[in-house]
């Protein structure tokens, strides 16, 4: 199949480098709206380069989106008028309305639309979530989760990232419903800038924690940091009444032992989102191949988009008026 990529930047360069290796995919065509960018990266891998989109849509057999924020909801919203199935980078759209809207276009169109929240496709949570649905681990009472970036983003992206919660801790949100098979009901969230001036300027934190409550009671604690100097360090920790099982404890986590005589991690660290979860990506976009193809079902619709942004939303929400935001507060689609 043709597999067109609109966004050319780290993530869509990195896109299309995985998709060029899948079986099913035939050619790559990729377009930006800084053609230079995309004729370049046309240029360096042997890809295709189309300058316009709507040209793009007529030539592909399934779009990749992974443009700026920004970009995710014109370029989706072309990608179902011309009946293209499409995988989209999080978040499908920049505000919990557009969203929604696009929830209903997309259910309504009838055309596969996946969305990338890789941690679905990474063998620790899944393994979690097979230990939670077969009861393994007991009844469930606390959840910890968190998201570490080893170094902050340029200072450009703050101010269209949509903010701590959404932009970074909403993968925690996501595979939180993923692994647990439950919704959060309320939120309460607190951030904090102790590094560069410009998230402050821009509206953000450089680190945030939340407390959630899940529908059958369960307590989840969920944190994140642009600034952890130890190395990318993503974790789960599901508790229950008969086990613990944890998420990313391996040689390289970013946490060295206080105990006198504990060598382990031995490392190395990693140091980046794309290095973590390489093979969750591969896994993702060879999915993604398998639905266009028919022979899989969507693993991650934009109505789990949606809901992950919802808890998102409440966390910014509560950071912002300093109280517990309930769900029942926070917009849906149904």
């Amino acid at each position: 199949m043709r597999i067109g990529l609109a966004g050319t930047g780290r993530i869509g360069a990195f896109h299309a480098s995985t998709l060029a290796a899948l079986e099913d995919v035939e050619r790559v065509v990729v377009t930006d709206v800084a053609p230079q960018a995309a004729t370049r990266l046309a240029d360096d891998n042997g890809y295709e380069f189309c300058p316009d989109l709507d040209d793009l849509l007529s030539r592909v057999d399934a779009l990749v989106i992974t443009t700026s924020t920004y970009g995710h909801a014109p370029t989706l919203r072309a990608a179902l008028a011309a009946k293209v199935p499409t995988f989209c980078e999080k978040p499908v759209a920049a505000t919990l309305g557009e969203t929604i809207d696009l929830v209903h276009l997309v259910e309504e169109a009838d055309v596969p639309v996946q969305v990338g929240f890789q941690r679905r496709f990474d063998a620790g949570y899944a393994r979690a979530r097979e230990a939670v649905a077969s009861g393994e681990l007991g009844f469930i009472h606390t959840v910890r989760a968190n998201t570490h970036d080893q170094s902050p983003p340029p200072a450009g992206y703050i101010p269209t990232s949509g903010g701590l919660f959404r932009d970074c801790s909403v993968h925690d949100f996501d595979v939180l419903r993923f692994v647990t098979a439950q919704e959060v009901t309320s939120a309460y969230a607190v951030g904090a800038n102790k590094g560069a001036g410009f998230f402050t300027e821009g509206g953000d934190i450089d680190t945030g924690a939340a407390v959630l409550t899940l529908q059958d009671g369960t307590l989840v604690t969920v944190s994140a940091t642009r600034y952890n100097g130890g190395g990318h360090d993503v974790r789960m920790e599901v508790m229950g009444s008969e086990g613990t099982i944890g998420v990313g404890y391996d040689d390289s986590l970013a946490v060295r032992s206080a105990e006198e005589g504990v060598d382990y991690p031995r490392g190395p660290q990693k140091w980046s989102f794309m290095e973590r979860f390489l093979p969750a990506y591969r896994r993702e976009l060879a999915t993604f191949c398998e639905l266009v193809a028919g022979r899989a079902d969507n693993p991650c619709t934009v109505r789990d988009a949606l809901e992950a942004f919802r808890v998102a939303e409440a966390c910014e929400i509560s950071r912002a008026t300093g109280r517990p935001v309930t769900m029942d507060q926070i917009g849906d689609a149904a």
